[in-house]
């Protein structure tokens, strides 16, 4: 899953980067409101952490303009402004939840969660195709039971294509969103995840699960 936090604390900044990477999340960073709009404009994101003291544009003027930019990502506004007013104007204006500073990484990580779950619309978060189980909570896979042993990319791979299923995912949609902003799509390590992950699950399920379709990208069989 991918992060975007828009926060001019730099030290907060990447305390809160290392710690949600430590649970396996993607995370980029933009230390301006600018910035912000641009990474959230360009890129698609499963969550976006929103301060609102920023020093080139409020917050809330930034999720004004995400929602006006049909930009849907959840939003949780992370500020040291505790007033009632403040949080309700957020709420109205489009933000899904609210943390004021200081808060714990732990309440942080489940709060991405939850938006992240009523986002996708689902009561329990677990992706079904035929006998192929997905959980993105406990990032585990399984097929008929049996667990399928991925490391984090092979799964981040595919839970990506999963959440599109039965449309075919691009390599392009792929490296978008599994690799952070940094990652050369052009270097041969998607390959090499692709060919793992696709050796793990016919190893399991005796079958080919994921196909590759031709100039097009990857999708799973049913």
């Amino acid at each position: 899953m991918r992060i975007l936090i828009i926060e001019d604390n730099r030290e907060l900044a990447l305390s809160v980067q290392r710690g949600l990477e430590r649970e396996k999340f993607l995370v980029d960073l933009a230390f301006s409101g600018l910035e912000g709009e641009e990474k959230a404009y360009v890129n698609t994101y499963d969550a976006i952490l929103l301060d609102l003291n920023l020093p080139d544009k409020d917050g809330l003027e930034i999720l004004h303009f995400l929602r006006e930019m049909n930009i849907d990502s959840p939003i949780i506004i992370i500020t040291a402004r505790d007033e009632i007013e403040e949080r309700a104007k957020g709420l109205d204006f489009g933000a899904d939840d609210y943390l004021v500073k200081p808060f714990e990484l732990l309440e942080l990580t489940a709060r991405i969660r939850a938006v992240i779950r009523r986002f996708h619309g689902r009561s329990t978060p677990k992706i079904k195709i035929n006998e192929l189980v997905i959980d993105p909570v406990k990032r585990s896979a399984s097929y008929q039971s049996n667990e399928i042993i991925l490391k984090p990319k092979e799964f981040d791979i595919l839970l990506c294509i999963a959440h599109n299923h039965p449309a075919v995912v691009s390599t392009e949609e792929i490296a978008e969103h599994v690799y952070d902003e940094n990652f050369d799509p052009f270097s041969s390590v998607l390959r090499v995840h692709i060919a793992r992950l696709k050796k793990q699950l016919n190893q399991v399920s005796g079958k080919e699960l994921l196909k590759t379709i031709r100039a097009k990208g990857y999708k799973l069989c049913e």
